[in-house]
Order: C-alpha cells, then structure tokens, then sequence
C-alpha cells in the first residue's frame, strides 16, 4: 500500500534537491546487508563522484542533477514561479524492502513524468515506514513547457502509483477518495483549512440547532457575522460575510440546505419553545459581551499594543477552543472563525515571539536573515566535514567525521525549525490584523444594536 502526493516548491531548487539526496536518510545500517554496506564503502571512497545508495537521476545523472536542471531553465528563460515540485510516496511498514520501494519509485516517476522531465528520485531510510522522495524539474527538457499541476495529476499520479504497486504484488488502497476537481478547494483541505463553504456549513448547522423557525435562524447567522444578499424567503437565499469577494447560496452546501429542509429541520426544534416558551439556545446564542474590545483595553492598560506579541495574544484568546472564562462565546466574524484551524500554528508562532523577544516586525525579519545566516555556515562546514570523511583513509577517521556530520545536523534542526515558524509568523501578521479587524467589525455592530434598543 502506498500513499502519494506531491506539491510545487517556490523557492531554493537546490535545498529540495539536497534533502532528498540526504545520506544520512539514504544509508540507514538497518536496512543493508554486507552487500550493500560494501557498495556503500566503495561510494564514499570514490572522490569523483556525488552518489548515494537508493539516489537515481531520470532524464539527468544524480550527482549533477541541480546544474543540469538550472540549463534547462535558463535555456529556456523560466527561472522564475515553481522551480520544482517535491513529490513523495510512502510505503506500509514491512511491506516492501528498501530495493523494492526505490524500483517502484523510479517506475512510478517514469510513467508520470519521465518522458519530458528531468528527476531525482531517493529511498529514504530513516523511517520504518519507507518511502521516496520525487524532485521534478517544473520546466520540460524537451519542449519547455512548465508542469501545470492540476487536479487530474494528482489523481493520475495516485493510479500509476497502485498500478505499479500491483505489479509488484503490493497492496494499494481501494477507493480511495480525493476531492473534487476544483483546484484551490483540494490544496484548502490538504492543509488543514476550511473554505468560505466549509465554514458556512457549519455555523448554519450551528445556527438551526439554535433556531426553532426560519426568522430565528436568520438573526442567529447575522449574529454570526452574515448578511444576507438574498433573504431567507427568496426561492436560492444567499449570505455574504466581511471578507469575501461574492455571496454564497446556501442551498448550494447540499440536499439538506435547501429552503424548504432548513424549514423543516428548524421546526424540529419547537419542542423548546412550547417547553420553555423561548428557545434558550437562541438567547445564549446572543453576544452580551465583547471579548476583543476587552482583551485590546487590558493589553493598553500594561502598555502592551504595540509590541508584535500582542496580536498573535489577541487571537489566540480568542480562538481559545476550551475555556473557563465566564460567558464565552465564539468570534463574531467568520473570516475570525476560518482561523480557528490554525491555532496550533498561531500558537507556535507566538512561542517563538516570547522566547526570542521579538517585539517587531522589523526584528522578526532580521531573526530570519541572521537564522539563515547560521544554517549556511552550519551546512558549509558539513560540507568540509564530509569531504573529509570522503578523502579518510581508515574506517575509524570516517566514522569521526561521519559522527561529527551528525551532530552539526542536530545543531541545524532546530535552526531550520525556528526558520520555517518565523517565515509562518511573518506570513501570518497581515492576515492575524485582518482577522481582528474584522471581528472589531462584528462587535461594533452589536454594539450599535444595544444601543438602539
């Protein structure tokens, strides 16, 4: 059984090539026999050549697998949007050995892009579950065409991936479900996120479970933040919410949100109005309080606006899924509300805020460079260090410099992580601001409305 899937790089070639043709990931003792180890003892002594065990280069040889893709990008002029993309495919633990994972590999990327591209494809080992890694060059050796990347790839990738699996007597996954054909709902959802859809659908099931007629349901999602462009007694009733570029039909989330089930499923809920003469779900579902408005008065009153912290606190807080603060509800406006699948995120983003007392933009942008910085002479001097076990005499000098790799690499980790998170954490400033805009927004409203009555 093997899973794929793969994604377009943006930035460096060259640092996607390298964490696949990783050694430390491709030459795992625990999967080589004596055999191998020897085929590997023969490779590290060879000062000529750049090649690891379980690497192959398609369409290019793998020891100059980046240069001979940056020719075929300048031969052609297109050096600029997706260099690459990174592909991968993961075997069950088990079921196939190392040999067998990097031949299904490299038969998988010839049928898919093997005709036209340039690719590097590895085995890595460090895992139980062993997979490969694909690096494709986006721009075709033969016509210069860029690989568009639709849907259907992605797809079609999946089919030859089980049609290879099965000539190798391997399990593949029956009927496996991929989203639709519309191309930025399937890389919403691959990440975790939620669409202007997705998110509607759940605060109208919300909103009828709170509602025992249609007009209740209505002054519950505009307690949510909608506006309807088409009212709920139109034939298609549409909303629209702070952010969004057009309205949505409602009837368009399914069978079950057409006027007349929304009808029936609020009627439902009549059993509390004649229990209780008011539905207490609606009225809990009212905003007596404004969260944002109080949070933003505490932060100035210990003089903490303007310091970056504060923003990533201000929606953390408000995001919280769980909490005892006394009659909590939850964000008023719904482009606040999509972020709810990126609290984790957020929170780790305002972490390394806090511990590397980062109080600006500006300095979260050097933090980047100066990280940077400190990967690449990391790197550089593993670099050296390898060369030096390649050039080592004895098997006692390689294992020093092969050990001495290892704990640069262990320095280089961290570094690398606090670099992804700070980018995420620069990235994530405009749209955090957006979002409490927005719900400051929503509560102003609310207020006005208290004040009207």
């Amino acid at each position: 059984m093997a899973t794929t899937g793969f994604w377009p790089v943006k930035g460096s070639l060259r640092d996607v090539v390298r964490y696949a043709d990783n050694p430390d990931k491709t030459t795992n003792p625990k999967y080589l026999d004596d055999d191998l180890a020897a085929a590997l003892k023969y490779v590290a002594n060879d000062d000529k050549t750049d090649k690891e065990l379980f690497v192959t280069g398609i369409n290019c040889p793998s020891v100059r697998a980046y240069e001979q893709m940056m020719v075929t990008k300048r031969r052609y002029g297109k050096m600029g949007g997706n260099v690459a993309y990174h592909g991968y495919q993961s075997f069950k633990t088990g079921e196939v050995t190392p040999e067998e994972a990097h031949e299904i590999g490299l038969e998988t990327a010839k049928r898919m892009w093997g005709k036209d591209y340039e690719i590097v494809v590895t085995t890595h080992l460090n895992t139980d579950n062993l997979h490969n890694h694909i690096v494709i060059n986006s721009v075709s050796f033969k016509t210069g065409l860029k690989f568009e990347n639709h849907i259907k790839d992605h797809i079609h990738l999946r089919e030859i991936s089980d049609a290879v699996c099965k000539e190798y007597e391997k399990s593949v996954i029956e009927n496996a479900k991929f989203y639709s054909k519309n191309k930025k709902l399937y890389w919403v959802h691959k990440k975790g996120g939620l669409t202007h859809r997705d998110m509607l659908k759940r605060d109208v099931d919300e909103a009828i479970l709170q509602s025992a007629n249609l007009d209740e349901f209505c002054r519950i999602l505009k307690h949510k933040g909608y506006t309807f462009n088409r009212d709920i007694y139109t034939e298609h009733p549409s909303v629209i919410a702070n952010g969004w570029e057009r309205p949505v039909r409602i009837d368009s989330l399914g069978e079950d949100y057409t006027k007349t089930r929304l009808a029936e499923r609020t009627k439902a809920n009549n059993f509390f109005v004649s229990s209780f003469g008011s539905s207490p779900r609606v009225a809990a579902a009212r905003p007596k309080t404004k969260p944002l408005s109080n949070l933003e008065r505490e932060l100035r009153r210990i003089r903490k606006m303007d310091v970056l912290e504060a923003i990533f606190y201000l929606i953390l807080e408000l995001l919280k899924p769980s909490t005892p603060r006394p009659n909590y509800r939850p964000p008023l406006s719904p482009f606040m509300r999509e972020q709810i699948s990126k609290f984790n995120q957020y929170q780790k983003q305002f972490r390394l805020l806090h511990e590397n007392k980062i109080e600006t933009v500006p300095e979260l942008e050097l933090f980047i460079v100066n990280t940077q910085k400190q990967i690449e002479e990391l790197e550089d001097e593993r670099s050296k260090t390898d060369n030096k076990r390649r050039r080592a005499k004895t098997d006692e000098e390689k294992e020093l410099y092969k050990s001495e790799c290892r704990e640069i690499t262990k320095k280089i980790t961290p570094l690398r992580e606090n670099l992804k998170t700070a980018k995420a954490a620069l990235e994530s400033v405009p749209i955090i601001q957006k979002a409490i805009e927005s719900e400051r927004i929503e509560e102003n409203k609310v207020k006005v409305k208290e004040l009207e009555r």
